[in-house]
């Protein structure tokens, strides 16, 4: 299902992701990445993948959603809210004081929804993002 939203989101090119390296990260002894799974009469039919980020202005950890994903079919069948409200579980349960994530801008429906459900954008701040080449010259450049 992972690749199935990169193809929602236009870029199937960009996830490698393997069924190993998922099995990996969720299942190792002490994961960093975390899922819950929406299932309908046994088959699995969304998801969310997340991990904890902290808030060094509210003292507290976060969930990051990295990916909610909810196949076509059975969009607007309450799941994706109810994986978001599983999440925001989650975060009540454990004291956690926020639980955030991104969208594409072009992606209406999914903005439409979030703010149905009291999300508001971050329009203040900017995403960044180092990889490939990038990451590789930075991560080897000689220490300060």
């Amino acid at each position: 299902m992972v690749h199935e939203l990169a193809e929602y989101e236009k870029a199937p090119h960009e996830c490698h992701l393997t069924s190993e390296q998922l099995r990996t990260a969720l299942f190792i002894e002490s994961p960093a990445l975390f899922g819950h799974v929406a299932e309908v009469d046994g088959r699995l039919v969304g998801f969310a993948l997340w991990f904890l980020n902290f808030s060094t202005w509210r003292g507290t950890h976060g969930i990051y959603l990295e990916d909610l994903y909810v196949k076509s079919e059975m969009r607007g069948s309450g799941l994706g809210k109810a994986l978001l409200t599983e999440l925001a579980g989650e975060c009540v349960r454990r004291g956690f004081s926020r639980l955030e994530w991104w969208v594409l801008n072009w992606n209406a429906p999914a903005i439409n929804f979030y703010k149905s459900i009291g999300a508001v954008p971050m329009d203040e701040w900017t995403v960044y993002r180092v990889t490939d080449e990038a990451l590789d010259a930075l991560g080897t450049a000689g220490r300060v």
